[in-house]
């Protein structure tokens, strides 16, 4: 659906009719209050996706905790303190944030175009030399992929158990039998499930001011979107426990996105650990996982074995690729599914550049985040209606989707966003890398502050239960 161009108010605005319209509200929609403000540098409306995406949730979340029949107040969300959360919430007090990127990783020019290595997993940077037959240098890689053709190199990649991809325009993209598949797709598969009516809940009665105090939220997420909807999540009082494999970490990220959350790891390709997420599940409300199509089924826990433990889940999931078409179970990132899609090709354009110009922030990601936490609380909201559970299944390609629909700029637009750091009376959060602060909220929900109980921690740091209610 093409956005019709106009104001940044109006054009936010349209976003977020479309991302409500994606996950209804039952009951009456809270109104959601979208205040001017700077708009992050772009050929995109990425200030205007991240303003949207956020007061999605939002309005979510104040339909939810209003209850039946009762009355949300408003949603306010601030424009700039969305799109600087859309890049980095926490301000490191005399420590520093490792880099974002392996050294690695990044664009390379090829025979006849540009592709991106995504090189920070240990795996996918072993994969990635190994086809290139070269050391891990970038002299050593540039030189190895300028003699690849773009396209070549990428499937060569990707088939080695990698993660890359070649620059494509958007007319390219819309002609790719993967671009067609996700146009036709929705913002958001949704489909009812299993009844969990005569489920006992064990939650205690939350609290106007913290409406998700006693919610079970499992999160089987790793960068990005996932962690940013979890997050969210916890910032309204949800327990979060979050598991990661055995020797995974994110060192870049977990800081960012930790905060709130309880952090366990468990092997689901042991029989012993499985049955123990099988165990923590059937005390869910919610499980949110980012695994490629097929991969948990692979793994003993497929949507049969998730309803039949908690029946009644929430059950809310992302792939990169899209649901359908031959690249859905293609492995990607943000910065991948902008090269796929023409964002980074437009980019260039607009800037006048000789080399690809992504977002300048990873906005597919956060704003996927957000529709996921969007869907979360709608689920839960129809489930308190009539006691069924819900499906939940989104995508970055279909993200890309929606913000290239905006239009693209014939030049970058916006001047950059510098909101107020952390005032001197915010709390200072007590991590395990050191003390740091939290730009506030960017979202006000009348009634139910955004804040967290816990501060970020490092991945593996609790035990594989519950936390005591």
């Amino acid at each position: 659906m093409r956005i019709d161009d106009g104001a940044m108010g109006d054009r936010a605005g349209q976003l977020l009719e479309l991302l409500l319209q994606a996950a209804p509200l039952p009951g009456p929609r809270p109104e959601v209050l979208l205040p001017p403000g700077g708009s992050l540098p772009s050929a995109f409306a990425v200030s205007d996706l991240a303003q949207a995406s956020i007061g999605a949730a939002g309005a979510a979340l104040a339909r939810l905790a209003a209850g039946p029949g009762g009355s949300a107040g408003p949603v306010t969300v601030d424009r700039d303190l969305a799109s600087a959360w859309f890049a980095l919430s926490i301000r490191p007090d005399g420590w520093n944030l490792p880099p974002i990127w392996d050294s690695v990783a990044g664009d390379y020019a090829a025979t006849g175009g540009w592709i991106k290595l995504h090189t920070n997993a240990p795996h996918h940077r072993a994969a990635a030399l190994g086809v290139l037959g070269v050391p891990g240098t970038r002299d050593a890689v540039a030189a190895e992929v300028a003699r690849w053709d773009a396209d070549d190199l990428e499937a060569a990649v990707v088939t080695a158990g990698g993660a890359a991809a070649a620059m494509r325009s958007t007319a390219a993209w819309d002609a790719h039998p993967q671009g067609t598949a996700v146009a036709a797709e929705p913002l958001l598969h949704v489909e009812r499930t299993t009844d969990g009516s005569g489920w006992p809940e064990g939650a205690p009665a939350a609290r106007p001011a913290r409406p998700l105090a006693g919610l079970r939220v499992l999160d089987l997420t790793r960068v990005l979107a996932g962690p940013v909807a979890t997050r969210l999540l916890a910032g309204w009082g949800a327990d979060v426990l979050r598991v990661d494999p055995p020797g995974w970490d994110e060192p870049n990220v977990v800081p960012e996105v930790t905060l709130g959350k309880h952090c366990t790891r468990l092997d689901l390709h042991e029989d012993r650990d499985r049955d123990r997420l099988l165990r923590l599940l059937a005390d869910a409300d919610v499980v949110v996982h980012g695994y490629r199509p097929g991969a948990l089924e692979g793994l003993g826990l497929g949507r049969g074995e998730r309803d039949a433990a908690r029946p009644g889940l929430i059950d809310v999931s992302l792939d990169a690729y899209g649901w359908t078409g031959p690249w859905s179970g293609r492995r990607g990132f943000d910065s991948l599914v902008q090269m796929s899609s023409g964002i980074a090709e437009a980019g260039q354009a607009a800037a006048g550049a000789d080399r690809p110009v992504p977002l300048p922030v990873q906005a597919l990601d956060h704003a996927t985040g957000y529709l996921l936490a969007t869907a979360a609380l709608t689920g839960l909201a129809l489930r308190r209606e009539d006691g069924r559970g819900s499906r939940w299944r989104a995508s970055l390609a279909r993200m890309s989707r929606l913000l290239v629909d905006t239009g693209v700029a014939p030049v970058l637009e916006g001047e950059g966003i510098d909101p107020a750091g952390p005032s001197p009376d915010v709390p200072v959060e007590h991590t395990a890398w050191g003390d740091a602060r939290r730009l506030p909220p960017p979202v006000l929900v009348t009634g139910a502050p955004l804040r967290w109980d816990r501060p970020a921690g490092p991945l593996g740091s609790a035990p594989a239960e519950w936390p005591v209610r």
